[in-house]
């Protein structure tokens, strides 16, 4: 990462897992209107992780990874340029201004760079069309999966739930339910023609349901699932064939939310997994074996599904985004874990509660720098102050910060609590359990 903080994606065109596709260039362009190499390639490794190039740096010396070209003042404000809306171009000039960068630099680079217009990042992007064709031989094994289902005061919803999993056309499958909810109906389970094992936990956690139920599962395929969505008939046979397709570890198959924030584009299309959504995902048995189950401290909080799938990449293991092994997320208000307290990471449902939510903090001040965890925080808070129902509506962001003047005690006192808090959670260190 260059020292003043835009990050560019790894510029290395390896056929490490695959041969370079024949669609490369007219896929990926590189760009001369950066003064040095360094930023072309990487520009280019940016361009191709975005449109679903999977190339690996797998057998790849060392040395030929490392670009020791320093990258200049001007060919950072083309890439945030190229690739951001025109906010982040102000944030990022006001950022390093702050930072006591070099002004005439700064100014000079900003000016120099203003007629750069904003490039779509995901179009083209790379078509898998023997995908469709390919017959796996995964799915014809017929392995034994694993459907995790940790419940939580949501009978209506999960009664739809089970209901698609028996129609599913990959029939060997267990499911194994945790449910939490306050006054359990065990009657509920038996009008379903699934094998179901039920855990009945009265202590509430999300990580705490499914690590206990990952304890028992038989399978070498655990496919983790939510108690609020609804899938196909070939939602598992999906999941099997893209593992087997691309030589993968984790199938991070995509949310389609039916509240909130729109549906990302690049959901449309396989790429590399840039999250790990615990609602829908299959993950092979030797991950959890390997890297542990999920960290308790993210226990009634946040993104302990986002520490996992960085767990799991920092160790090696390969996901991809499964744009067919889809769910829809019905983000229903009761039950589950709004019942505990936010409606995602940064938007408590108390507003006098700690923002971000500190489980966010835990993960972003234990993996990344404190310039990354100042932006973040910078980023994410002030659209928070919008409430979730109109998340997706980018036009009243101004209006967030707008109001985050007003309200700036009461943020940095939520900050503060949200602070201590982490703290308290990086000295007691991870709760990670194992298989």
């Amino acid at each position: 990462m260059p020292e003043n903080g835009i990050s560019f994606s790894a510029g290395c065109f390896n056929s490490g897992m695959m041969k370079l596709p024949d669609e490369y260039e007219t896929i990926v362009f590189p760009d001369s209107r950066y003064e040095t190499k360094t930023a072309i390639d990487l520009d280019a490794g940016f361009q191709a992780w975005n449109r679903g190039v999977m190339l690996t740096a797998e057998n790849i010396p060392a040395e030929k990874l490392q670009h020791k070209e320093k990258i200049s003042v001007r060919d950072e404000y083309v890439f945030i340029r190229k690739y951001y809306k025109w906010h982040r171009v102000y944030y990022y000039l006001i950022k390093n201004m702050l930072s006591f960068h070099n002004p005439v630099k700064e100014i000079s680079a900003f000016f120099a760079t203003r007629n750069i217009e904003k490039t779509e990042l995901i179009k083209p992007h790379l078509k898998y069309d023997k995908y469709k064709e390919f017959e796996s031989q995964l799915v014809k094994s017929n392995p034994k999966v694993s459907v995790i289902i940790p419940t939580l005061n949501r009978y209506k919803y999960l009664n739809d739930v089970l209901k698609d999993l028996e129609k599913q056309d990959h029939k060997n499958f267990e499911v194994i339910i945790a449910d939490q909810t306050d006054n359990p109906d065990k009657e509920f389970y038996k009008k379903f023609k699934l094998e179901i094992r039920v855990i009945y936990q009265k202590e509430k956690g999300q990580w705490l349901a499914r690590n206990e139920a990952a304890g028992m599962c038989t399978g070498d395929y655990f496919l983790l699932f939510d108690d609020d969505s609804r899938i196909e008939k070939d939602w598992i046979t999906e999941h099997l064939k893209g593992l087997d397709f691309f030589k993968a570890d984790i199938s991070a198959g995509v949310s389609l939310s039916a509240v909130g924030d729109k549906i990302p584009e690049n959901y449309s299309f396989f790429r590399w997994a840039d999250q790990f959504d615990s609602g829908n995902a299959m993950v092979k048995r030797k991950v959890f074996e390997t890297i542990g189950l999920f960290d308790r401290q993210f226990d009634k909080m946040r993104m302990g599904d986002g520490e996992f799938g960085l767990r799991a990449y920092l160790s090696g293991f390969k996901s991809i985004s499964h744009p067919y092994a889809k769910r829809i997320h019905l983000k229903v208000s009761t039950g589950g874990l709004r019942q505990m307290g936010s409606w995602d990471a940064f938007r408590p449902k108390n507003f006098f509660s700690p923002r971000p939510v500190p489980s966010v903090l835990y993960l972003y001040r234990k993996y990344y720098p404190a310039d990354f965890v100042s932006n973040a925080l910078i980023i994410g808070m002030l659209p928070s102050l919008i409430p979730y129902k109109w998340k997706g509506k980018k036009y009243l962001y101004p209006l967030g910060a707008l109001l985050a003047i007003f309200i700036l005690p009461v943020l940095l006192i939520q900050l503060m609590l949200s602070w201590k808090r982490s703290s308290e959670m990086l000295e007691e260190g991870d709760k990670i359990e194992w298989l």
